[in-house]
């Protein structure tokens, strides 16, 4: 309640600067998202291993035609235009999908081999990779790197929840920093050679990484000064300063902040937290292996979100396309938010068998 308040007293606000009102689509989103909630979560339907690996198959089709029949925002496929709706973003449900797949993975895997040896890890490391890599690839392609981070983050918390031997993890970091650092090195030393590699856009996308702590974009300074003049209780609802781009989306805090300081920021971040550990300590309390996986993924997912998104707000991360949960304007992302929310209250519910697979 407390999340939905706010959400729509910020994109209220917001209409101030975009000169667009999304406050009463944000109202029917919720509405269809708590009906999807209450549905999931007093469901006693039984999801089987079909079911989830239709839902991965059918993700995946739809990231591939994005890249055909999506539509162009901001120089990337991420949308399909719905006449009448508005746009709809398959990598939101991906994700979810994603977690629901791979806690699949785990939970046969475990079931299969109580204490597996190297090369059986191996051999499902490489079946989580390629299950992982799929959807990262097609998202990368339209462009949306923060969603293939997010992917990377759900996956890399449920393997480590999945209690496989720690040497793996440190194989992984060791590949992706030597990866890191020769595509750094490349676009360093011969700019020229990497963008025949990797392509202008994936250029782009790293000058921009690497160049976000010069702080030059307007949004992100005006955004900041926002923040930085709200004082103890803000400048007041719907009084905002300056213009800045993205203002009901990626840039909702700065909207919040700014109009009810740092007492209002203080109460979000209190939300959050609390809501963020009370979902840990049902991952805690849950007799159910597979549920503790699937939470993993959620809470990995949304601390991610969360801290990327606020971080970006401040200046002290770079600046992505990643929403803050729960209160920044979109339907596919509510949606989706309201579909973990539904599981969790499944989850809850003992008496449903929803996971039990």
């Amino acid at each position: 309640i407390i999340f939905i308040i706010i959400s729509l007293l910020s994109i209220w606000s917001s209409k101030t600067i975009l000169n667009t009102n999304f406050f009463y689509k944000q109202i029917l989103w919720y509405i269809i998202g708590i009906i999807i909630t209450i549905f999931i979560g007093f469901s006693k339907y039984r999801i089987n291993k079909k079911i989830i690996w239709s839902m991965y198959i059918i993700c995946n089709i739809l990231l591939f035609l994005l890249l055909i029949f999506g539509v162009e925002i901001n120089n990337a496929k991420c949308w399909f235009s719905i006449p009448g709706i508005g746009s709809f973003q398959p990598s939101e449900f991906m994700k979810i999908t994603l977690i629901l797949t791979i806690a699949l993975l785990i939970n046969n895997f475990k079931r299969m081999y109580k204490k597996p040896t190297v090369k059986q890890e191996f051999v499902f490391l490489l079946k989580v990779g390629i299950i992982l890599l799929i959807p990262s690839i097609l998202t990368f392609l339209e462009p949306d790197t923060g969603v293939v981070l997010i992917y990377f983050i759900i996956t890399f918390i449920m393997l480590f929840i999945s209690g496989i031997r720690k040497r793996w993890f440190i194989i992984l970091i060791s590949i992706i920093i030597l990866s890191l650092l020769t595509i750094l090195f490349l676009y360093k030393t011969d700019k020229e050679l990497f963008t025949k590699i990797f392509g202008t856009s994936f250029f782009l996308r790293i000058d921009r990484l690497l160049d976000w702590k010069s702080q030059n974009g307007y949004q992100l300074e005006n955004g900041i000064i926002s923040i930085s003049t709200a004082g103890l209780l803000g400048h007041g609802f719907n009084n905002n300063l300056l213009y800045f781009p993205e203002s009901s989306t990626d840039f909702i805090f700065a909207i919040f902040s700014s109009n009810f300081g740092l007492l209002g920021s203080l109460i979000l971040f209190i939300t959050i937290s609390y809501f963020d550990i009370y979902i840990i300590k049902i991952a805690m309390a849950s007799k159910q292996k597979i549920e503790k996986y699937i939470i993993s993924g959620i809470i990995g997912m949304l601390l991610f979100q969360q801290f990327q998104n606020i971080g970006m707000t401040y200046g002290i991360l770079p600046i992505t396309g990643i929403t803050l949960p729960f209160i920044s304007y979109g339907g596919s992302s509510l949606l989706s938010y309201m579909i973990i929310l539904g599981i969790l209250f499944n989850i809850l519910n003992k008496k449903n068998a929803y996971w039990h697979l």
